[in-house]
């Protein structure tokens, strides 16, 4: 492109995150006006009608039916951009907290950790994109005053992922600057915490993740083999109703409901939570300050008052729209789905900063 026509093209005023989750795709369409993030429109659509299940299940759709689905709903939600970025599930990706050898020159580092972290990916290099974050050092009185070791996040996604979503991308007529794992766009969302140690958990369809985050990275994840589907599904037998009826009932009435086998399902996810937690503050030396409720089980009717019956520390549910400017009759609305759109308008957040 020549420097006249950079020139006078106008630059994208809006963006678009694009969340790919297992059960269902999210988009929200945001714009800077003032340094604010203004919100221009969003949506969801569910993907098991689009692979012969129900809504609310975890699908596995091919690229194809994918970007079919996400053509619908750009179409539904009235978005206006092309400019966009997408997430990259955590299942599909490989994140590995490491201590490695401390180098004071930033080149040196650089080579260290790349050198290194081929022996902590357990694929050839040439089948994955590499990333990595130093994590920032605390109570630095405690150190010693020659430092020998740093804290390295390693992140490495498959090349196959990243070729699925470019095509998903190119189908949709969309295009993207940047790929980012799930994880990253929640943080970006619903942790306003800068310096105190907090847990996300993040309930998705099939699974549930669980961060510890500290100054805003990652020290540690987990995947719970427990997710919204399981708890649409136990309300589905309990109730003697289709999933569909079950689905709509969780989000309306969930655990007021006076039902208890969602409970036994959220029992068993904030059990193996609680025991990340622990295992955590026993290694390092450190409370965990406050947990936050996100994902589509986030949504659960009563949840955060559940939760906070079980764990002893602040538990909140996640407002990520609370980041954006709306109208005021919209706030009410927009917090009870918040938990569902955190990826995307963490992505849709990053992207802003690009404009």
């Amino acid at each position: 492109m020549s420097f006249l026509s950079t020139l006078f093209t106008p630059k994208e005023k809006s963006v678009l995150g694009v969340d790919i989750g297992s059960s269902s795709l999210k988009v929200v369409q945001l714009r800077k006006e003032h340094g604010k993030a203004i919100l221009e429109t969003y949506g969801e659509l569910a993907l098991g009608p689009y692979g012969g299940s129900e809504v609310g299940q975890a699908t596995n759709l091919s690229a194809e039916q994918i970007t079919e689905t996400l053509k619908d709903l750009l179409r539904e939600a009235k978005v206006t951009t092309k400019s966009c970025a997408l997430s990259i599930p955590y299942a599909r990706s490989l994140l590995t907290l490491v201590e490695l050898p401390y180098r004071e020159d930033p080149k040196e580092q650089k080579t260290v950790i790349e050198l290194e972290a081929r022996k902590y990916i357990p694929v050839p290099e040439s089948e994955v994109q590499l990333d990595w974050f130093i994590v920032p050092e605390t109570d630095q009185a405690s150190k010693p005053e020659k430092k020998e070791k740093v804290q390295v996040l390693l992140v490495a996604v498959h090349n196959d992922e990243l070729k699925l979503l470019q095509a998903i991308v190119s189908g949709a007529g969309l295009t993207s600057s940047f790929y980012e794992i799930e994880i990253f766009s929640t943080i970006r969302a619903v942790v306003d915490e800068p310096v105190k140690v907090v847990m996300v958990l993040d309930v998705g369809a099939s699974s549930t993740k669980s961060y510890i985050v500290e100054h805003g990275v990652v020290a540690l994840s987990h995947a719970i083999s427990a997710g919204s589907q399981d708890i649409t599904r136990a309300i589905s037998v309990s109730k003697n109703v289709s999933i569909a009826s079950a689905e709509v009932m969780k989000k309306k009435e969930g655990l007021a409901a006076g039902d208890s086998s969602p409970e036994l399902v959220f029992s068993r996810i904030f059990s193996e939570a609680h025991r990340v937690l622990i295992q955590y503050e026993t290694a390092h030396k450190k409370p965990v300050s406050s947990i936050v409720l996100t994902g589509g089980g986030g949504v659960t009717k009563e949840l955060g008052i559940y939760a906070r019956k079980l764990f002893s520390i602040d538990v909140h549910v996640a407002d990520p729209f609370a980041k954006t400017e709306a109208p005021a009759f919209m706030r009410p609305i927009l917090k009870d789905i918040g938990p569902e759109f955190a990826v995307a308008v963490g992505l849709a957040l990053r992207k802003l900063e690009e404009t």
